[in-house]
């Protein structure tokens, strides 16, 4: 057991730790319950909730959330088109999203789907200086996707 200005009171019985609590006005409060034995704060509950809102607010604000952008491609696209694409996955790259690249089919061109492929494989060589793939090419439904991340550091 610990009291409120963080001194151990040592390994006590429960009603002991409860009629502490109670001739100080706090609350006894179970901080780590998995210890052996476990252990016990005299604190305020209220106070205790909002102190741990508070740290794990923090640490939300420090976390960075990593965005899937997607870029669309179509198989007869021209070389400067594909570029141009290459240049906004490049900052979205370097940006820390990854990057969704899809392959669309319409009408007849799904009967070509398999001959497409070294699109995307262009693609991701011309990336091959900032990014890796995470996810390999593979068909969905009427489109070829792959995902690229940006490499480790």
């Amino acid at each position: 057991m610990v009291a409120e200005d963080g001194t151990q009171l040592g390994v006590v019985p429960l009603s002991v730790a409860l009629q502490k609590a109670e001739e100080s006005g706090e609350d006894l409060v179970l901080i780590a319950p998995t210890a052996n034995p476990p252990v016990c704060k005299i604190i305020d509950y209220g106070k205790y909730r909002y102190e741990i809102a508070r740290k794990d607010k923090e640490a939300k604000k420090k976390q960075k959330v990593i965005e899937v952008k997607e870029v669309r491609l179509s198989p007869n696209i021209d070389t400067n088109d594909l570029n141009t694409k290459v240049g906004a996955a490049r900052k979205f790259l370097e940006k820390g999203n990854k990057v969704k690249v899809t392959l669309r089919f319409r009408g007849r061109e799904m009967t070509r789907m398999h001959l497409s492929k070294y699109i995307l494989d262009d693609f991701a060589k011309e990336l091959s200086d900032i990014a890796v793939i995470d996810r390999p090419s593979k068909a969905e439904g009427r489109s070829l996707i792959m995902f690229l991340s940006a490499k480790k550091a």
